[in-house]
């Protein structure tokens, strides 16, 4: 238990659950970015990373999201939450 409360799962149950989502980004981004690259430092992986992420964020439909791009539906939920 940390000092936040939060438990660490350590036994390896369920361990898959716990890192699906990171999963899943990391299964679409070394395809779509790292792979492509020569990458030879950190700044350019870093600035390589930052700009399939904006992508991913801002210009890219999720199938998962009734194909709306992230940002969208994410204001579009914050919008909901003030009228309710």
């Amino acid at each position: 238990m940390t000092h936040a409360g939060a438990r660490i799962s350590m036994d390896g149950r369920g361990r898959y659950l716990d890192s699906i989502l990171i999963e899943r980004l990391w299964r679409s981004l070394k395809p779509e970015a790292i792979y492509l690259e020569e990458i030879t430092d950190g700044f350019q992986a870093r600035r390589i990373i930052k700009d399939w992420i904006t992508c991913y964020n801002t210009a890219r439909p999720h199938s998962a999201l009734d194909r709306q791009i992230p940002d969208d539906a994410y204001w579009a939920g914050l919008e909901e939450q003030k009228a309710a």
